[in-house]
């Protein structure tokens, strides 16, 4: 309990989010803080603010777990947060979402994965890199990325027709996260452009749009969470709830190195940009703490 209100204090600096901090403590007379901030009657703070801080509160790998749920929750799958969560997450800590996934909603992940609907190539590659993860590769190896980086050119920009999803999804499945990396890196440097840029060929149709998405998150993660970033504050369609999830789980990771790349490319820091991008002034200011904070 007081190390949860230490974590509030350190992060949120401003005097008057500071009372009503103090406001929260006082009703929460010793109790749960985690479950007082979810009751839906609770009304302080309103529910939008009592939903960051309940979330923000949460082990690491609970939260990826609320947050992988809920790309189920809305009809139509929101991919991108499970690509994010098996992209970027060590094979130790997936482990840990798929059994707080499973203690907190009495359903397997991956099972979840499978039986989404519609269809989707994400389903496929997604499916593939779970199976990667559950091998603890630990070493990498030079010679293996020369030779699947030959076998991915070979499967799409140097032949004619669509790319091989076989291959692709072979190659996913029997290499770690830095066996991948190493690859997309070889692959640069033997023909001279990144991998993801050859998934634009005509021709690869929803398997080669899914996969490039999944190579960037994968290869160039600070672009690729910049771009959503953006997308998310400035695009034609505002998605704020990406906007919650990155810089929720990139806060203690990478988020100055996200916040100097999205300067670089869109010209304006990121909590200016927050601050264009969210009306509501409590969650405004704990969303531009969290991206301040200096990744350790």
């Amino acid at each position: 309990m007081q190390d949860n209100w230490g974590r509030l204090n350190d992060l949120v600096l401003s005097l008057a989010f500071r009372r009503k901090l103090e406001q929260i403590k006082e009703t929460c007379n010793g109790g749960d803080l985690v479950n007082l901030l979810h009751k839906k009657d609770w009304s302080i703070q309103g529910i939008e603010i009592c939903t960051l801080l309940s979330l923000w509160l949460l082990d690491p790998h609970e939260k990826d777990a609320v947050t992988a749920k809920n790309a189920f929750e809305n009809g139509e799958i929101n991919y991108k947060p499970l690509i994010e969560i098996y992209c970027g997450r060590k094979s130790s800590h997936v482990l840990l979402i798929k059994q707080a996934y499973q203690t907190k909603f009495k359903q397997h992940l991956e099972q979840d994965i499978i039986n989404a609907e519609p269809p989707s190539p994400y389903q496929r590659i997604l499916i593939a890199l779970a199976t990667s993860h559950k091998s603890h590769h630990t070493d990498v190896s030079q010679h293996i990325a020369k030779c699947d980086a030959r076998r991915l050119y070979g499967t799409g920009e140097g032949r004619p027709g669509a790319i091989e999803e076989s291959v692709v999804l072979e190659i996913f499945s029997k290499r770690s996260i830095s066996q991948l990396k190493l690859t997309f890196s070889t692959y640069k440097q033997i023909y001279g452009h990144d991998y993801a840029k050859s998934l634009k060929k005509e021709g690869n149709g929803e398997f080669g749009n899914a996969l490039r998405i999944i190579v960037k998150c994968l290869y160039t993660p600070l672009n690729y969470y910049a771009k959503i970033l953006h997308a998310s504050i400035k695009g034609s369609v505002a998605d704020k709830s990406a906007l919650v999830r990155v810089v929720m789980s990139r806060a203690d990771i990478d988020m100055d190195d996200i916040g100097r790349i999205f300067k670089t490319k869109y010209g304006m820091e990121l909590k200016d940009a927050i601050c264009e991008g969210i009306s509501n002034a409590d969650c405004r200011e704990f969303l531009v703490a969290l991206a301040s904070i200096r990744s350790s």
